[in-house]
């Protein structure tokens, strides 16, 4: 969890946040996400007088993904900068997409971690490549095409497409 005091932060006016989430969090469950290190939260809350909480944040670490083409393993850096905007609740009558979140009634802590996986979700591309040019797989037997040649015949023809192929050589 990483939680803030919001009467300290009242008190006050700002904190500064230095946290890390470890790679094992069960918040990570359910996103797809494999981290190889901690995710490294820092920054600064600060106290709005008429009652907001905005939280400026930069989150850092490695994550484990696989090549959308090849599915060799990789490690991709994320360094995120995010703002939360949270205000008091009740505050609209009618709900705004402003991407602000209303702050728990009656809360004297503020846990960031659910909207920093939310912000997390949004932003990290699940679907990376190793290099611009990753050949991939090949399709009918598997080969990495970027570490051997496939031996593959070239012409195989898929017969559920023979019936539009069909009807294409009719129209020419």
């Amino acid at each position: 969890m990483l939680t803030i005091s919001l009467v300290r932060l009242e008190r006050q006016g700002s904190l500064e946040i230095d946290a890390a989430i470890p790679p094992d969090d069960p918040g990570w469950e359910g996103t797809g996400f494999r981290f190889s290190t901690p995710l490294a939260v820092t920054g600064q809350a600060l106290w709005i007088p008429s009652g907001e909480v905005l939280a400026r944040l930069r989150l850092r670490g490695l994550m484990a993904q696989e090549c959308r083409r090849c599915l060799e393993p990789l490690e991709v850096g994320v360094d995120e900068r995010v703002e939360l905007f949270f205000t008091p609740p009740g505050e609209s009558e009618e709900p705004e997409d402003d991407g602000s979140r209303p702050l728990p009634d009656g809360a004297t802590e503020l846990d960031l971690a659910d909207a920093i996986r939310e912000e997390l979700v949004l932003s990290v591309s699940m679907y990376v490549l190793c290099s611009p040019g990753c050949r991939g797989l090949c399709p009918g037997c598997g080969v990495n095409l970027n570490v051997e040649r496939c031996l593959c015949s070239v012409e195989e023809r898929d017969p559920r497409w023979d019936v539009l192929r069909a009807l294409n050589e009719e129209r020419d």
